[in-house]
């Protein structure tokens, strides 16, 4: 402890994506980090899955590359099998009282090689990683990428406990790793802050037994399915029938088994098993094109980030079939097996039948969280959730306790990433002064020196389950890459990216004096920087190292294809060998790094950023165009929940502008951006009693969160009658900051229309708040009025996650929904000033005529104006509907592609405050990862020019998008001018060496020789 008091260090409970973020984020941040997870491996629920909507990117392999991390990361301590008994003491100096469990396997000793695992008598036992779909060991490891990869023996099922006979795994054992003699201990750890990120479980089906699951064998759950697709699953990726292993050709989806069902007390929605549901069925068509899947459902909740186009992509080229009913009960075909639904949708009740019924299950709160919030003392919500505040979602009702992923509510991975980086952020405005204190310094052992050695090159090529391996030859490749010249090594890997195979590929660097390494598996956009520590582990300059991608460019564009997509992973691992054969250690550079970060927009998601940043001891500029702060939140009265937001956002505004290590520039405009990751530099242009002035700031990261704006309506007679209002109106009237052309108390029917202007053509978007702000607003009129008449006329409801609640409430007091399809949209005309309003009502069949005293119209957001200006400055791209474009949907969530710029907020997407607000911790988390840096390390990977090539002709500064490169005289005495690259400001994008005439320019590490030397291999 030092003399503050406090403790560097945060103990992380629950070792899923989520808790595995948030650990690396400290980790890198300068805290040392225990990352406690009751299971033998990190990975939850992610670790399950096969794809991951809307990219269909493989969770694996999006995932694993985070497990290795964090098991190799020198501030994180792993305790797997290990749970929280009990907390003491204050923030910032906690003891915790950890249990952990026998392992009975010495991890120091195990190397992963499985041999434990053949020898194992006790087989038949059911494998819980793989919902019972196959059997498991009294020895096993969870699964196949497991982190750490050894295995762990079940006490209660091992011949030596039961009955101290057997000892075959421990004879089969060349470390030694068996012991038997391990107990269960329990251990005390300090620490600072405490960060609860133990995840959710999918419901019991049991709350619906007339579903069938566990009497038929043919309805499995979402995350039993996910097994069965998946090539580590018990079916290697093959769908196939539970009761007699064929391939069925119908399959259905039945939605909300387990939420929105307050029969069961789950009245909340899950908020991602529409989607779950519908990328399973587009998975399903992958693998089996034959296959005819049906997603039963009540309300599409398709509100995220282009989820709307991933629907209508599923129906139009998969062939997915949609059906609105929700079904009331599954019955078995005791011949065939096959399973009978029965349900009522718009045309009445119907019966059909399918080979296999998937449950779209909701997830709950793990019961044994119940008893871990007692430990931890913290209150849940009735439903077994962490308690927490819309204005601060991170943080649970004791201080030093922060919450993130799925245990704060139901929320998809992106959301659980960006809880859990904003829970990071919480964790070190508490320990801001202790960071470092405790970290450790990661030891790499001296960088071999193989200048003047021949090429040695050792080459690994990826099964990766069936994702490669299914597809392409994985064998005869390897036998391949043994024949080509120079390669001395080459070897076949279950997953490359696995733990043990990171440590299997240093080995065999050192064992067979590799001086250059190739990869053949995935993206290098993902793995390039796994594969590249690995090798800098073992000695190696990290730039002695090649990657091709066989899994995206054979197998999977060649999916039908075995016979070419072997022959072209072969030509790829050719390409790679001939480039390896000319790679060349490449220098590091260090550079300082500016702690001060930069914050556009002084909005929620702006603020809230720019207090976590400061909270985090670095210091903040906060610039917002307008006079002042609060930007779209100053024109909401109060939240669905009945948040005061007026109230809360004059407390938020004057935290900011009263912290010391916060400056905030109103009325101010961002007028140029230059720099790079560390060392920005950003030029303002405000006006001073009367004056323009312009100021300079410098700053080593950036937050954008410049939010987003209303969208005025131009439909359904906005603009012709003072009765036609927007949702954003209304709430004016009712706040009474607006005057209303009709008393509300005396009007007897208001008819509210959604998606005005979203989920069209122009703006293919959801724009997510519209459902719970007519939702909101219709029983505020309610209140006022309880007699007055109030129609939605709507698509989908999409009050997702627990906001569920406020549209049963809405429905008990009498407002009517009433849907209408995109190809039947509300018809409006205006008579005598008064709106008319006509809607085919699918359910009675018939149109319905209303003539409403106001008509209310749902408009959504937009992206705000001058957003691409913004997105020049900074070099960061804009998606097709306007919004700031991150990293990566799932994992970085926060993050753009260049690097040092994060965002916040509604200028990512639409969305509610608790959401800006997480994001925009997250955010803060983020930039402290670069801005607790003293140095960061540049890209090695940049331009080069040779001078005595160069015409300086200038074409190559007009090209370069980042400024990096610029004619200057390189010798006095002659005048002699030539290109000279800022390697600080270079990306190495090579636009300047594709368009050198003079051939003066290369990039390090894919020089003119390299790429010819790929070239000719692939002709030769």
């Amino acid at each position: 402890m030092s003399d503050s008091g406090k403790v560097g260090a945060v103990l992380v409970v629950g070792g899923g994506i989520g808790g595995v973020q948030t650990a690396l984020d400290l980790g890198d941040s300068g805290y040392k980090v225990y990352l406690v997870e009751r299971a033998s491996a990190i990975g939850g629920v992610m670790a399950m899955l096969d794809k991951t909507f809307p990219t269909n990117d493989c969770s694996m392999c999006i995932l694993s590359p985070k497990l290795v991390a964090a098991g190799r990361h020198e501030n994180i301590e792993l305790m797997t099998q290990t749970e929280v008994l009990g907390v003491s003491g204050e923030p910032g100096n906690l003891k915790v009282r950890l249990k952990r469990y026998a392992r009975s396997v010495d991890l120091a000793k195990c190397t992963g090689c499985g041999d434990c695992l053949t020898k194992c008598p006790v087989r038949d036992l059911p494998n819980e990683f793989e919902g019972g779909l196959s059997k498991r060991r009294a020895i096993y490891r969870m699964y196949a990428q497991a982190v750490p990869n050894a295995p762990t023996i079940d006490r209660t099922q091992c011949l030596k406990f039961t009955r101290d006979k057997c000892g075959a795994c421990q004879k089969s054992c060349k470390a030694g790793a068996i012991d038997y003699t391990q107990q269960d201990e329990e251990i005390e750890v300090e620490v600072g802050s405490i960060v609860v990120a133990a995840g959710s479980k999918i419901a019991p089906t049991g709350l619906r037994p007339e579903y069938g699951h566990g009497r038929y064998p043919n309805v499995v759950t979402s995350l039993e399915y996910e097994r069965i697709l998946s090539a580590s699953g018990p079916y290697s990726g093959h769908v196939k029938r539970p009761s007699d292993g064929k391939e069925p050709k119908r399959i259905a989806w039945l939605q909300c088994v387990g939420s929105r069902d307050d029969s069961v007390e789950r009245g909340y929605c899950s908020a991602m098993c529409c989607m779950y549901a519908v990328k399973e069925a587009v998975i399903t068509k992958e693998h089996a094109k034959h296959v005819e899947p049906a997603v039963f459902y009540m309300d599409m909740r398709s509100y995220g980030k282009d989820f709307d186009k991933y629907v209508e992509r599923a129906e139009q080229q998969y062939g997915v079939r949609l059906v609105r009913a929700r079904v009331a009960e599954v019955r078995e075909d005791p011949e065939t097996k096959n399973l009978v639904l029965r349900f009522a949708g718009d045309g009445g009740q119907r019966s059909q039948e399918f080979d296999m019924v998937v449950l779209s299950c909701g997830f709950v709160p793990p019961p044994e969280l119940i008893e871990l919030s007692k430990r931890l003392d913290f209150e849940l919500d009735k439903y077994g959730f962490a308690a927490t505040d819309q204005w601060g979602p991170i943080a649970t009702t004791r201080d030093g306790v922060s919450v993130a992923g799925s245990f704060a509510q139901p929320m998809a991975i992106p959301e659980a990433v960006t809880g859990a980086s904003g829970a990071a952020a919480a964790a070190e405005e508490v320990l801001a002064a202790e960071r470092g204190k405790l970290a450790a310094v990661k030891e790499v052992p001296a960088e071999t020196d193989v200048r003047g050695e021949a090429p040695r090159i050792g080459v690994f090529v990826c099964h990766c389950g069936i994702n490669i391996g299914g597809v392409v030859r994985v064998p005869e490749v390897t036998e391949y890459a043994r024949s080509l010249p120079h390669v001395v090594f080459a070897e076949e890997n279950l997953y490359s990216c696995s733990g043990d195979t990171q440590e299997k590929i240093k080995d065999r660097i050192r064992e067979h004096r590799l001086n250059r390494v190739v990869v053949a598996s995935c993206s290098p956009r993902t793995h390039e920087p796994l594969f590249q520590a690995t090798v800098t582990e073992a000695g190696l300059n990290p730039h002695l190292f090649a990657m091709t991608n066989i899994r995206d460019q054979c197998s999977w564009v060649h999916m039908k294809e075995p016979d070419k997509a072997t022959e072209k992973s072969k030509d790829l691992v050719k390409m790679a060998v001939a480039r390896a054969l000319r790679l060349k250690p490449l220098p590091k550079v260090k550079l300082p790094v500016t702690k001060a970060g930069l914050v556009v927009g002084g909005g929620v998601a702006g603020m809230t950023s720019a207090l976590a940043l400061a909270g985090e001891g670095f210091d903040v500029f906060l610039v917002e165009q307008e006079k002042t702060l609060g930007g779209n939140a100053r024109t909401i009265a109060t939240t669905v929940e009945g948040d005061d937001v007026k109230a809360r956002l004059e407390e938020l505004v004057g935290k900011v502008t009263s912290h010391p290590r916060i400056k905030v520039y109103s009325g101010a405009r961002i007028k140029a951006i230059d720099g790079f990751v560390g060392n920005f530099q950003t030029t303002l242009q405000r006006e001073e009693r009367g004056e323009r002035r312009e100021e300079s700031l410098k700053h080593g990261a950036v937050v954008v969160a410049t939010g987003a704006q209303y969208r005025t309506p131009t439909e359904y007679g906005y603009g012709q009658s003072d009765r036609v209002l927007s949702q954003k109106e209304l709430e004016e009237i009712l706040s009474g900051s607006r005057q209303s052309p009709v008393a509300i108390r005396q009007s007897q029917s208001i008819v509210m229309i959604q998606c005005v202007g979203s989920r069209d053509e122009e703006r293919p978007y959801c724009s997510r708040i519209c459902c719970a702000e007519a939702v909101k607003n219709g029983l505020k009129v309610k209140e006022v009025n309880p007699d007055a008449d109030i129609y939605v006329l709507y698509r989908d409801i999409r009050t997702y996650g627990l906001r569920e609640e406020y549209y049963r409430q809405a429905r008990q007091k009498g407002v009517v929904f009433i849907r209408y399809s995109p190809e039947q949209k509300p018809e409006v005309r205006i008579e005598d000033g008064k709106p008319l309003v006509s809607v085919f009502d699918p359910i009675l069949g018939q149109p319905v005529e209303l003539s409403p005293d106001l008509l209310v119209l749902s408009s959504g957001l937009v992206p705000q104006a001058g957003s691409d200006e913004l997105a020049k400055m900074l070099k960061v791209p804009l998606n097709a509907d306007g919004f700031f474009l991150e990293a990566h949907m799932k994992l970085r969530p926060v993050d753009f592609a260049t690097e040092g710029v994060f965002m916040a907020g509604l200028c990512h997407f639409p969305k509610f405050i608790d959401e800006a607000a997480a994001q925009a911790k997250a955010a803060a988390g983020r930039a402290a990862t670069i801005l607790s840096r003293d140095t960061l390390e540049a890209e090695a990977t940049v331009a080069s020019v040779n001078p005595d090539r160069c015409s300086a002709c200038h074409m190559c500064e007009g090209l370069c998008a980042y400024r990096a490169i610029e004619v200057k005289t390189i010798n006095e005495r002659t005048g002699k001018q030539a290109a000279v690259v800022n390697e600080a400001l270079c990306k190495g994008c090579g636009a300047c060496a594709a368009n050198c005439r003079s051939l003066a320019i290369d990039i390090r590490g894919f020089q003119a020789e390299n790429i010819s030397r790929e070239i000719a291999a692939l002709l030769d």
